[in-house]
This record gives C-alpha cells, sequence and structure tokens, in this order.
C-alpha cells in the first residue's frame, strides 16, 4: 500500500520532521533483518513517547494501515520484515534507562535501551539482566521481550520471559495499558505479562518494560571438557543437569563447530568430536564443592579432558570462539537454515544422534551448537541452493528434523521466535486447540490485524 496525504498529514501532527521518513534510502534501511528478508514499508517512523505511540496505533487502526515494531533487527526469523509494507516504528530512539532500584531488585527501561548498555549500567550496582543473547551490544530490551530471548545463562537464571515484572503497552485498539508490578509474587488475574512475552509485537507495542535484576556472584569458575564424539558430549549434559549443582552456563559444541572456532581463535581451542564450556558460579567458599560436582558429572564414557580455565583471557576466547559461531556458519554458507530447537534435556542424546542420521540421509551437512544445559540446540543446515541435491533435499530435510523435535516432545524455537521462518509449521508444533485460542487472542488484541501482519501464527 502507499501512505495516502492525508495520512502523511496525521503522522506529520504525531511525529517531528526529523522523526518521520517516507525517503526511499531511508525506508531500504528498515526493510530487513537478520534473516535476511527484505519487504520496503511505506513510511519509517522514530517514537521518543508513550502518547506517541498511543497516536500513532490509532490512526494506524483506524486507516487499516499494517505496523511493525523495530528494534534492531537482530533477530534470525524475519520477524520484524515490513512483509505488508505500511509503517515500521523503530524504537531505536526510545533508549533510556529510566530508572535502577537495587532494594528491589528492579530495572525500569525504555523499549529501544540495548542489552550491553543496560549490563554496563547494572554492574556498578552489582547487578545483571539475566538474558545475555549473542546479540547483546546491539539487540535491544523490548526486541528480546518480543521473542523471548534467553543465552547463556538462560539455564540458571531463565530466559526473558522469567525475568521481567511488569510492562507498559498499547494494543491493536490503540489502547495502553499497564499489566504485571514491581514484586516478585503476584496472584491478581491472567498473567498478560507472560503472554506478551514472546509475542513478537503481535498483540502489543511495548512502551515500557520492569526487569528483575539479579546480584553479581563473587565468584566464578570456567570448565573446558572435551569428547570422542557428539554422542559423549551429549550424554554428559544429561548427567550434569540430573545433579543438584545446576551452572550458569552449559553451552555445547560439536566437531565441525569446533574446526571453525579454531579458525577463528587458534590452537587454543582443541581438536575434539565434541566440547562443553560449562561456567559454575556462587560464593568463592563454596565454588570448589560445586567444581567437584560438576567434574564428577562431566566425567564418564568418552571424556578426553577436563580443564579448568586458567586466566580471565582463556576464558575470554572460549566465550568469544563460541560467540563467533553464528557469523562463521553464516560465512561457510550463506543460505544455511539456522534452527534453535529445544527438547527435554534428557532427550539431548536422542535428538544429536537422530540429528546424524538425518545429515547423512539427505547429503546436507549439519552442525549443532548452543545452550545444552536447557535443551536448546541451534541446528545449522549448511545448505547450499547451486548443489542440486542439497537443493533438492533441504525441504524434507528441514521436515525431518522437526518431526524428530516433535517426537522428543520439543518445540520449534527455545528463543529466536517463529517470525516469518517457522509460521507453516506451527499447526504441526501446537496442538489444534491451542493454537485456535491463539488466534482469538490476537483478535481480542488486535482486532483489525494491523500489528506485525503476518508473523507467527498460520
Amino acid at each position: 500500500m502507499k501512505l495516502s496525504n492525508p495520512t502523511l498529514a496525521s503522522l506529520q501532527a504525531i511525529f517531528p520532521a526529523d522523526a518521520l521518513s517516507t525517503d526511499a534510502a531511508e525506508r531500504a534501511v528498515y526493510a530487513y533483518d537478520n534473516s535476511r528478508r527484505e519487504a520496503i514499508p511505506d513510511a519509517v517512523v522514530f517514537p521518543t513517547t508513550h502518547e506517541q505511540v498511543v497516536a500513532l496505533v490509532g490512526l494506524c487502526r483506524d486507516q487499516r494501515i499494517p505496523l511493525t515494531a523495530r528494534g534492531r533487527g537482530t533477530n534470525t526469523t524475519g520477524a520484524s520484515v515490513p512483509v505488508c509494507a505500511g509503517i515500521v516504528a523503530s524504537f531505536e530512539r526510545m533508549n533510556r534507562i529510566l530508572r535502577i532500584d537495587p532494594d528491589n531488585r528492579l530495572a525500569i527501561v525504555e523499549p529501544g535501551v540495548l542489552n550491553a548498555d543496560l549490563q554496563a549500567a547494572l554492574k556498578p550496582q552489582g547487578f545483571f539482566w539475566a538474558p545475555d543473547p549473542t546479540s547483546a551490544p546491539y539487540c535491544s530490551i523490548a526486541g528480546n521481550i518480543a521473542c523471548n530471548a534467553g543465552g547463556p545463562r538462560a539455564v540458571k537464571y531463565g530466559a526473558t520471559r522469567e525475568n521481567v515484572l511488569a510492562l507498559r503497552a498499547v494494543n491493536g485498539r490503540g489502547e495502553a495499558f499497564r499489566c504485571g508490578k514491581p514484586t516478585s509474587k503476584g496472584a491478581t488475574g491472567y498473567d498478560l505479562t507472560r503472554l506478551l512475552i514472546g509475542s513478537e509485537g503481535t498483540l502489543a507495542i511495548i512502551t515500557e518494560a520492569t526487569l528483575r535484576l539479579t546480584p553479581l556472584a563473587s565468584g566464578k569458575r570456567t570448565l573446558r571438557a572435551t569428547y570422542v564424539d557428539i554422542t559423549a558430549a551429549a550424554a554428559a549434559v544429561a548427567r550434569i543437569m540430573a545433579q543438584p549443582v545446576t551452572p550458569c552456563a552449559l553451552e555445547y559444541l560439536d566437531g565441525e563447530a569446533l574446526r571453525l572456532a579454531r579458525n577463528h581463535v587458534g590452537e587454543s581451542i582443541p581438536d575434539a568430536g565434541a566440547m562443553l564450556i560449562i561456567e559454575v558460579d556462587g560464593d568463592p567458599d563454596t565454588l570448589a564443592t560445586a567444581i567437584d560436582a560438576i567434574s564428577r558429572a562431566a566425567s564418564g564414557t568418552g571424556l578426553i579432558e577436563l580443564h579448568a580455565a586458567h586466566d580471565a583471557d582463556e576464558v575470554a576466547r572460549l566465550w568469544a570462539a563460541r560467540k563467533a559461531l553464528s557469523p562463521a556458519l553464516r560465512t561457510l554458507a550463506p543460505n544455511k537454515i539456522n534452527e534453535d530447537v529445544v527438547v527435554p534435556v534428557s532427550r539431548v542424546p536422542e535428538l544429536v544422534a537422530g540429528l546424524k542420521q538425518i545429515s547423512t540421509r539427505h547429503a546436507i551437512p549439519i552442525v549443532t551448537f548452543g545452550h545444552a544445559g536447557n535443551g536448546n540446540i541451534h541446528v545449522n543446515l549448511l545448505y547450499r541452493p547451486e548443489d542440486p541435491v542439497q537443493s533438492a533435499n533441504a525441504p524434507a530435510c528441514l521436515s525431518e528434523v522437526f518431526d524428530l523435535v516433535f517426537a522428543l516432545d520439543g518445540a520449534l524455537s527455545g528463543e529466536h521466535g517463529i517470525g516469518l521462518a517457522k509460521r507453516e509449521f506451527m499447526p504441526r508444533a501446537v496442538d489444534p486447540v491451542a493454537l485456535d485460542l491463539m488466534q482469538r487472542i490476537k483478535a481480542q488484541f488486535d482486532p483489525e490485524g494491523i500489528l506485525n501482519p503476518g508473523k507467527l501464527l498460520p
């Protein structure tokens, strides 16, 4: 669609000249995200106040204009691509940390605050916000909320849904509302806060978030465990998570991921069939006992070496290798298919074994790594469209990956969300009655279907 002159005039009444653009070059900048999908919007606006968002949504509802809220476009599922054109609302200028309250362990922020900027502001006061996705230096808090982002620390401290106390938002009717409270407990009606988290901007647009903070641990140790193959590493993950000491990170890399990591940071990354990065935090007086418990669980058939990082530099190299994997794989296979499936931790060994069989059957290399401590494995199909065999096999290969995940009582996504990339699989992933309830909830929040149309729900 193309915006009419009266509509543009109404937008100009809400936004100053430097906060509204119909310039073709600028619209192109906000047309895509990290999924590499693209669709050009008719206009881009840059809200700085809650009141502007209320007015914008009201205008879009009245004129049936699609409205896509956008953080920094780091998501990999196409969730912020304006596939129906209309207006993109970019929240990069609504980026203030409104309050940090150590006494109540909370922070209140605007949607465009970057995750890393919040962490930097919290650290001197001895706190952190638990979600720590790889894109933390340049992803926004509202973007984290939209897809229920996680990261390595989620294994102990939870993903976004466990770390948001309250929200201020505007639904698709143009109605402003608050949900949740700045308290750690609450039993007052339906939990709309948790409903909005992970809804990918399809129910409401968030204008303020009250976040649960966690004190920084006074001590931390990092272990590196290498194994002869991915099956042995997956079994170790199940053992580690079945004993009482919960690591604050438990990351998994298969052999091919290790090879790529070695290319990135050098010989400090071991040559093995698989590796676990294990972090344990807590009081220094109790860390030795915790490390001993984790080490016993990590040991077993297939262990090559269990090594404790000697210093901060070694720890930094390990994490740099882990965080470089996604871009490295995209360089190797620009059209790779990246899925962030999740299964019960005890079934990770079955997932890994099944993926090996699928890879062999379809002649498509599959590289796996990710947050093994909560069963959230990043499955990368290194698909090359110029290879006729891989091109023909890729759809069936991906479908079999999801069939395997569902058979193991798993889910389509652990932290990336659904967006455009996984919409077609939702009827296979969600009970039909539950899916119908989701559709009805969407209709209540957004009766005209203006908020991020074409995403999440089939």
